[in-house]
């Protein structure tokens, strides 16, 4: 089955900065090396679309265990990218600020390996927005392929 964009990635600027690390902080209160969000590098007009940006570094908690030796970036790792850039999205739209709770993961597939040294570009699409809840499909990149895409619900906490 060939896969369907949600955006054309190579129309992004990944070098743009749409909400900085510090916003993306006050947004999402993962902290540490659970923030799996550097930055936010494009919203589109009508804050339906973004694109974030995660660094995947040589020196991150996973990479001396997981696959020693050819350390790969967790798949459970880019969900929870995924998760903190559609947060993000929401609140640009939400009219209160309160922590929004990943609550579910649907249609997740992985077609490709991200490794220390690369830079991962995560889509989101709000595809459904409610006051405390959303649903939002993403995937992600590196240099233009396709690496994995999944389906995100989140719920006011």
């Amino acid at each position: 089955m060939a896969i369907e964009p949600l955006i054309d990635i190579s129309t992004i600027d990944l070098s743009s900065v749409a909400v900085s690390r510090e916003e993306v902080g006050e947004i999402n209160p993962q902290s540490g090396a659970m923030r799996q969000l550097d930055y936010v590098a494009f919203v589109r007009e009508d804050k339906l679309i973004a694109v974030g940006v995660k660094e995947v570094k040589e020196d991150e908690f996973w990479v001396s265990g997981h696959i020693p030796g050819r350390p790969i970036y967790p798949g459970v790792l880019m969900i929870e990218a995924a998760a903190q850039l559609s947060s993000v999205l929401y609140y640009l739209n939400a009219e209160v600020s309160r922590f929004m709770g990943f609550t579910r993961c649907d249609n997740c597939s992985f077609r490709d390996q991200v490794f220390p040294g690369t830079t991962l570009a995560i889509v989101s699409i709000i595809r459904k927005f409610q006051r405390r809840r959303f649903v939002c499909d993403t995937q992600g990149f590196v240099d233009g392929k396709f690496m994995f895409e999944a389906k995100v619900t989140g719920m006011m906490m």
